[in-house]
């Protein structure tokens, strides 16, 4: 990364420059204080808060239990650890599905948490007409499409989107829709590689694949995938760069060994009265 991008705070406006300079978006899930500053410190473009959240840290099967108290509790532990990326919280379930007046409220409540944005899945005609009474509002938002998890009782399972010529058409053609309404970038999520890459080539906003292949704009992925963190099934477009579990495991174990066999605390652990102080304490246990 140049000198320029690690210093600058990242806004929507970036994400188009780096689009039309062909410079590659990064983008990780996080969810606590500690994680968004690695993840900030490491240069990377963007965090998004994801309704992933659910699974990673509340224990959930999906995303669809999650609610708005949740999103905004992590939202805000993540924004106090974020310096320079853009920062990104998704709309949970609900939270954008019922009338404008109640999604301009939730959004609004995610912006006054830390986000500099949001993001919303699908691109039907009422979420089109949400995200443009968001946009009016000064509240930028991102689309995503493809695979869209709140969705998957009705999607019916865990399926790669765009596997046709008319699905990749028409997705086009909803995401032209999710231009036009004023999403900065679209995140597209389990696509095949060549559709992802026929609707970043024609659309001028960029495009962020999750399973999506070579050719979008950006890359984003659930941060305790990449770290291998997660007990749940890791999904075949991610890749785990390092199996923290088992550090974190071998830690722990440890620590109670040492504890059983009385080598944890040891000297340097321990804080101890002064001589004349434990000298009494004694003449007194005497």
């Amino acid at each position: 990364m140049s000198n320029e991008t690690s210093i600058k705070r990242r806004t929507s406006k970036s994400f188009q420059k780096m689009k039309e300079a062909g410079e590659k978006i990064t983008m990780l899930t996080a969810y606590d204080f500690a994680t968004a500053k690695y993840v900030d410190e490491a240069g990377i473009d963007s965090i998004l808060v994801g309704d992933s959240l659910g699974m990673t840290m509340l224990g959930y099967d999906d995303t669809v239990n999650v609610t708005m108290n949740d999103m905004l509790v992590f939202t805000s532990a993540v924004s106090r650890g974020v310096k320079r990326a853009l920062l990104i919280a998704d709309m949970p379930f609900l939270s954008f599905q019922i009338s404008t007046e109640q999604t301009l409220m939730n959004a609004g409540k995610l912006i006054q948490a830390g986000a500099n944005a949001v993001k919303i899945e699908g691109g039907s005609d009422f979420i089109i007409s949400q995200i443009k009474a968001l946009t009016q509002a000064g509240i930028s938002v991102t689309g995503h499409l493809g695979f869209t998890p709140q969705y998957i009782n009705t999607i019916g399972g865990y399926y790669v989107q765009g596997k046709s010529y008319e699905n990749t058409i028409k997705m086009l053609e909803i995401a032209k829709k999710l231009e036009d309404a004023g999403v900065f970038a679209i995140v597209l999520e389990m696509v095949s590689e060549e559709s992802a890459k026929y609707i970043s080539e024609n659309l001028t906003i960029p495009t962020i694949g999750i399973g999506a292949g070579r050719y979008c704009d950006g890359q984003v992925l659930v941060i305790d995938d990449v770290l291998g963190r997660f007990y749940g099934n890791t999904p075949k477009f991610s890749k785990q760069y390092v199996n923290i579990k088992e550090i974190i495991k071998n830690a722990i174990s440890q620590y109670g060994n040492e504890v059983k066999n009385i080598i944890f605390p040891s000297e340097e652990h321990i804080f101890k009265l002064p001589k004349e102080e434990k000298e009494k304490l004694d003449n007194t246990l005497k």
